[in-house]
């Protein structure tokens, strides 16, 4: 579970999540050209169908994040992915809910924009292994970026929630080992099938086109 579900957080806070996830949006979706949907779509879908296996640990449950393959492939453009994407789960599965959306793509979202950013660190690096060891990373990274966000979320809502905190951390740490192996395996694999992918073109810039 990477998603705060419906009623648990203060109507403050959830104004606050819409407010900054679509300032965030709007930023992130600046000069973006038609060419670039069926890419940021292909993602989505990715996303979307990633969440649909759950393992139950305890009172919460865990499933495949992905995030950090849309930083990796979609740059900038990868909170667009994970907002459709986990709207589209809160209306037709309630992973999470309407509500929520704002908080809950800012939880996945900021950590896939991180991702993306220390992938680029690749640039410069002379090694026939650098794909492997930055896309590694970035999908460790983004699942652990999100696990933090989610859990400081939790701690800060006061007693009785710090326990389920310390039990979402825990039972993430395999799917962070999982996907930094699983994005290591694909960003070494596209970048010598499908070398374009790994660079979004000026989407991959963070400042606006």
């Amino acid at each position: 579970m990477v998603h705060i579900s419906d009623g648990v957080l203060p109507l403050e806070v959830l104004a606050a999540g819409f407010a900054l996830s679509g300032a965030l949006l709007l930023f992130t979706l600046r000069g973006l050209k038609a060419e670039e949907v069926p890419r940021i779509s292909l993602i989505t879908a990715a996303l979307f169908v990633a969440s649909l296996v759950h393992f139950p640990v305890g009172p919460t449950s865990v499933h495949l994040v992905m995030n950090g393959l849309a930083g990796i492939v979609l740059g900038k453009r990868a909170f667009a992915s994970v907002l459709v994407a986990l709207t589209l789960q809160a209306i037709f599965f309630q992973h999470g809910g309407i509500s929520v959306v704002g908080v809950n793509s800012l939880n996945m979202g900021v950590p896939a924009l991180l991702a993306w950013i220390v992938f680029e660190g690749r640039r410069g690096i002379p090694s026939p292994k650098r794909e492997i060891v930055f896309g590694a990373a970035a999908g460790a990274l983004a699942v652990l970026g999100a696990v933090l966000l989610l859990s400081a979320e939790l701690l800060l809502l006061g007693e009785g929630f710090g326990e389920i905190a310390v039990l979402v951390l825990a039972a993430h740490i395999p799917i962070v080992l999982i996907e930094a192996a699983v994005l290591g395996t694909m960003a070494g694999y596209l970048a010598r099938v499908k070398p374009e992918m790994l660079t979004p073109a000026r989407s991959g810039e963070l400042r606006g086109a």
